[in-house]
């Protein structure tokens, strides 16, 4: 028997990298996740805001950014607005609030089509993959340790295990599709 595990565990990688990509794709809602990769400066060194700060969702259409040290809110206000998330900054006494603007249709079509190459993007990296494995069976083969017969089974059982983790991509875009789509 040929041992799937690894290519089993690369595929769960390349499904939790577009489920983080897609999360990060602003939907018109408050969304936490949407500040996990950005980074502030502080007392120098890179230090992810939520690490920061207290972090909480107003309404359906705000977040407050409340830093522990009141003297990084310039800080952590010039990271978000770099970081061009499309929301609104604003800085009140106590914090930062960002406001989530309504998508445009045509923002939409937008979100979308970046989702569609991220999509791509993962299917690339399963297909990748799958030709390390196929290419790991058929040295197997050539060196005698699995018959030819073999080396077809195994092609057929490594191409459902692939088929199956597409499925799983494609369904992670159907769901943001949706959510974008409102």
């Amino acid at each position: 028997m040929y041992d799937f595990t690894k290519l089993k565990e690369e595929l769960k990688n390349i499904e939790n990298w577009l489920s983080k990509e897609l999360l990060n794709l602003r939907t018109g809602t408050a969304s936490i996740s949407i500040l996990d990769d950005i980074k502030v400066e502080s007392y120098g060194v890179d230090t992810p805001v939520n690490q920061m700060a207290n972090i909480t969702i107003e309404d359906a259409k705000n977040l407050k950014i409340n830093p522990y040290d009141s003297s990084q809110i310039q800080d952590i206000e010039k990271a978000v607005t770099d970081a061009d998330l499309g929301v609104a900054v604003s800085v009140d006494g106590s914090g930062i609030r960002l406001s989530f603007p309504d998508l445009t249709g045509e923002r939409r079509e937008e979100l979308i089509k970046k989702a569609k190459t991220q999509l791509e993007q993962a299917k690339i990296n399963e297909r990748g993959e799958r030709d390390k494995v196929w290419n790991d069976i058929q040295s197997k083969e050539k060196e005698g340790e699995i018959s030819q017969d073999e080396k077809f089974v195994f092609k057929d059982q490594m191409q459902e295990i692939i088929d199956g983790g597409i499925k799983q991509l494609e369904l992670l875009l159907e769901k943001k599709e949706l959510d974008i789509r409102g």
